[in-house]
């Protein structure tokens, strides 16, 4: 049995009941750490699923930030620091992870609150999350206010990656299945990823190849 939900109905429901349906129907989502430091030195390190890749020529990604009509320690430290890092979420961890979450002070450092260690690459100046087995540098490019709910969307380039070498292929794809990577359904549904197929290029008229395993 199915049922339908229409959009007065998601308007009239409960804001929790909304935020849990809404947040889950879309799918699954990246499950990163994104690691931030202030211009005092302080460190910050918070759980986000709103990770998006926006191109390749040059590397940019995306992450939508909730209203800062209250503090938003990342967006701050973003801002005024100007680089951050993407660190991936693996399974081992997904507790300490989710933790991150929860609204510490400014003056405390989630590193160190939800145990994780800092690390510091010598070409890049934000710290990484040394627990995760996938590391991206980033340096903020410019924001977009999305005026229906303002929230936002930050745009940074990528400087530098960091993972081990056995999960690249030859052919430059990166198979998160080997490195423990986890998604998130919703707000707080930690999931293992798991391979099931590659294909060659999609073609009219040409029956799909599956691509075989390095």
């Amino acid at each position: 049995m199915y049922t339908t939900i229409q959009l007065t109905d998601i308007l009239n429901m409960p804001k929790v009941k909304r935020l849990h349906l809404i947040n889950s129907i879309v799918g699954f989502k990246s499950a990163n750490l994104i690691g931030t430091k202030n211009t005092n030195g302080r460190s910050n390190v918070a759980v986000f699923s709103s990770i998006i890749h926006m191109g390749s020529n040059p590397p940019i990604v995306g992450m939508v930030l909730r209203p800062t009509s209250v503090p938003r320690h990342t967006y701050e430290n973003i801002k005024n620091f100007g680089f951050y890092t993407i660190n991936h979420v693996h399974h081992k961890f997904i507790a300490n992870a989710h933790q991150t979450s929860a609204k510490y002070k400014k003056s405390v450092s989630e590193f160190d609150a939800c145990d994780f260690t800092e690390y510091y690459s010598p070409e890049f100046p934000a710290p990484y999350v040394r627990e995760s087995k996938v590391k991206i540098g980033v340096s903020f490019v410019e924001e977009h206010p999305i005026k229906i709910n303002n929230t936002l969307l930050v745009v940074g380039q990528i400087m530098e990656i960091i993972l081990p070498e056995k999960a690249i292929e030859k052919d430059g794809f990166v198979k998160l299945s080997k490195l423990g990577t986890t998604t998130i359904n919703g707000l707080d549904m930690y999931g293992k990823v798991q391979a099931l197929s590659r294909f060659e290029e999609a073609k009219v008229n040409k029956p799909l190849q599956e691509k075989k395993k390095d």
